[in-house]
């Protein structure tokens, strides 16, 4: 016989199930035709599984007293449908806890006090102007670009995947290239459709009509010709790094801006979306968006900065092999870099310490660092050794950090996670730039020693579409505000 707390327990999984199931196609429609993002304290529920919904919600309770219900967030959800809204990243979670918990009400129906809250995206979107975007290079980043620009395609949709640029194949090229967007070992199978037009050398995906262009360099291309405009080309190729190779592109007929998928030399600006995007001005033709390396370590080490200061420190990396490795033993010009990836651990050097100094430059000169290959294909860890300029406790440092990764202006580049048992895999996905590990932390006053895991694929490209954002004018706020 079934017990009365069974019955109770199956009651509530099943109303949340339901709640659950009718959020979905309100926030598939939200993003689609207003482009507002919907987030559970930073947990995004666009396209996400009904138990993924309910897991966001769930995960409420590590970061505050109360639980949030989803009977309790849906007339959120649902109010927030028949706003008139402009582009936005809405955390449902925060505003519905602050409403119900914490006096946000102050006798306001919940339609006026989400009114009152997003006074700056409460309004009709402006006229879409959508930006043309080209990815040149379609390896380990190019597609997962795709796959994020594709995610967003819509008549909401400001940046407009156009082309990809590759170099000249064979018979059958175009269906393999398909096939790799299609299928991925690390992250999994593409969410949607995808077909190929052999004849007009087109991918459709989503709704998204991407011309596929071959050519051996830029100066082939007029990409004009394939009424494509202004462009901002995204190159992923990692074969230019300084303004002469990159400044390539800006020669090709129908080209604005080039943005680069890996540090960059000489003067060209090195950001990380979170703590220097203001550099970027509307004159820059060519900008970078630095290793994903430097994303995940620099908004960390930019808070804890801000708050204790830094004297000094060393910053060790723990990353993934790479393509640039040899499967077995061959040749290769850097050291080490020709042993077996998926074999060996191998010890590398890594410029990324040095390049936190690029967009955070007070850190210039105070940090060092080296880098470990390890035989993982995907996430990585930053363990940071730092001396800082006043002392602190272990929970003093974790609660900040907390804090930081929940309600500041790095909330959508910090994640932070409280789990003794999380592993590398576990962060496959993470759209965070970086994820403090809070168990491992080490403070002994001054001196701390911090972990940070970072997908190195999936988060890095997701910094990388906020500075294509920051480059062609498109502004996406993040609300509730502190």
């Amino acid at each position: 016989m079934t017990s009365q707390l069974e019955e109770q327990y199956q009651s509530s999984w099943q109303e949340r199930q339901t709640f659950a199931e009718n959020m979905q196609p309100i926030i598939g429609q939200l993003f689609r035709n207003k482009g507002i993002e919907i987030t559970v304290y930073g947990r995004p529920l666009l396209n996400a599984s009904a138990i993924d919904i309910i897991k966001a919600h769930k995960s409420v309770a590590l970061h505050e007293d109360s639980k949030l219900r989803l009977r309790e967030s849906f007339p959120f959800v649902e109010a927030l449908s028949k706003m008139s809204l402009s582009p936005a990243r809405i955390d449902v979670g925060k505003l519905a806890y602050r409403y119900l918990f914490q006096g946000g009400a102050n006798d306001l129906s919940i339609e006026q006090y989400l009114e009152k809250e997003l006074t700056d995206v409460a309004k009709a979107s402006a006229a879409n102007e959508q930006q043309d975007v080209v990815l040149y290079g379609f390896g380990r980043i190019g597609r997962i670009l795709a796959r994020l620009l594709i995610e967003s395609t819509g008549p909401s949709s400001k940046l407009n995947l156009r082309a990809i640029v590759i170099r000249p194949g064979k018979d059958g090229d175009l269906e393999k290239r398909a096939s790799l967007l299609r299928r991925d070992s690390i992250h999994g199978a593409f969410n949607g459709s995808i077909t190929i037009d052999e004849e007009n050398k087109v991918i459709k995906a989503n709704g998204a009509f991407i011309k596929v262009i071959y050519a051996s360099s830029p100066s082939e291309i007029d990409y004009t010709e394939y009424g494509i405009n202004n462009a901002l080309v995204v190159d992923n190729t990692g074969i230019w790094s300084d303004e002469d190779g990159l400044g390539q592109h800006l020669q090709s007929k129908g080209v604005g801006k080039v943005l680069l998928t890996a540090p960059a030399k000489g003067d060209i600006k090195n950001i990380v979306y979170g703590v220097n995007q203001d550099m970027i001005l509307a004159e820059d033709k060519i900008v970078s968006a630095a290793s994903c390396t430097t994303n995940a370590i620099t908004p960390v080490l930019k808070a804890i900065n801000d708050k204790f200061g830094i004297k000094n420190g060393h910053v060790e990396t723990v990353h993934s092999y790479t393509n640039d490795q040899n499967l077995i033993d061959n040749y290769h010009k850097s050291p080490r870099r020709g042993r077996s990836a998926p074999l060996n651990m191998v010890i590398t050097s890594t410029g990324a310490a040095k390049a936190v100094a690029k967009a955070l430059p007070e850190l210039k000169g105070l940090l060092t660092g080296n880098a470990i290959r390890v035989p993982t294909p995907n996430v990585s860890m930053a363990i940071m050794n730092l001396n800082l300029k006043s002392s602190t406790d272990r929970d003093g440092l974790n609660d900040y950090l907390r804090h930081m990764s929940l309600n500041s202006d790095l909330q959508n580049q910090i994640d932070y996670t409280a789990s003794t048992e999380i592993v590398s895999t576990d962060l496959v996905g993470s759209r965070f730039a970086g994820v403090v590990d809070s168990q491992a932390t080490i403070v002994d006053e001054d001196r701390a020693v911090l972990y940070v895991w970072y997908d190195n694929e999936f988060g890095y490209s997701c910094q990388v579409v906020r500075v294509m954002n920051e480059m062609t004018g498109i502004n996406v706020p993040t609300l509730p505000v502190e």
